[in-house]
């Protein structure tokens, strides 16, 4: 008896973990797929030249292009071959995810970038995830302060906390999280970069986005521990009967 309970509660576990790793609603949150290749301007359209592109998934507009906006990799973006070199040597570092993350500049033409967020509940509430930072473009002076992401969902608005660096500085990789309640089964998700800094140019820079049901993420690691432990008392369970029917 003590074994079928220890069984059906690990099989429940189980299948309730394969179900919310698959509960991410976002398309291509961390950037790494692009329709021409990254460290390059985003378009608005299919990318007539060579040196834009688009992020698959994500729509980048500026109400003429796509705005001053880039994809960019942690390996370059701080290197004169990046189509956007931003500073070094101030404690620059790749997001917590790694690979490709998004740049805008918000006071040179800022564009949004959005995308359609599909099987939606009416009246649910959305859990948004994401990471985000500012730096400052090479050769230009002068400090940044209070620039900040406004994101958008549906008819929400909301702002993260705002970033401040002095000249040539890099702010760090913050996380945020934010609720939101949906009014329709689809709406758009939707970033723009914000901000008056006196120096210039500032680039906020985005990373790793991530939208949930609320309640839904992925079991942390003392939930993934309580099901190896249960696994253990399974397997210990199975060798005391052995032991007795030997």
């Amino acid at each position: 008896m003590r074994l079928k309970s220890v069984l059906l509660s690990l099989s429940a576990l189980a299948a309730l973990s394969a179900n919310l790793a698959h509960a991410n609603l976002i398309t291509n949150g961390g950037f790494e797929l692009t329709t021409n290749g990254t460290n390059k301007r985003l378009s608005y359209t299919a990318p007539t030249t060579a040196d834009r592109t688009t992020l698959v998934g994500w729509t980048s507009y500026n109400g003429n292009d796509g705005g001053y906006n880039f994809v960019l990799n942690p390996g370059t973006a701080t290197t004169s071959s990046s189509a956007l070199q931003l500073y070094g040597n101030n404690g620059f570092s790749a997001s917590p995810t790694g690979g490709n993350f998004f740049a805008s500049d918000p006071l040179y033409y800022p564009g949004y970038l959005y995308q359609s967020v599909g099987n939606l509940t009416v009246g649910a509430s959305y859990l948004l995830t994401f990471d985000y930072a500012l730096g400052q473009q090479v050769n230009y002076t002068g400090a940044n302060l209070n620039d900040y992401w406004q994101v958008g969902f549906g008819n929400s608005v909301q702002n993260t906390n705002p970033l401040s660096i002095d000249q040539g500085g890099f702010s760090g990789w913050k996380s945020a999280t934010m609720s939101f309640t949906a009014t329709s089964a689809t709406q758009f998700l939707s970033f723009l970069a914000k901000g008056s800094s006196a120096g210039a140019p500032p680039f906020m820079l985005l990373d790793n986005v991530s939208m949930d049901v609320m309640g839904s993420k992925v079991p942390e690691p003392a939930s993934w521990s309580l099901m190896l432990g249960g696994l253990g008392v399974l397997g210990f369970i199975a060798r005391r009967r052995r032991n007795k029917q030997a």
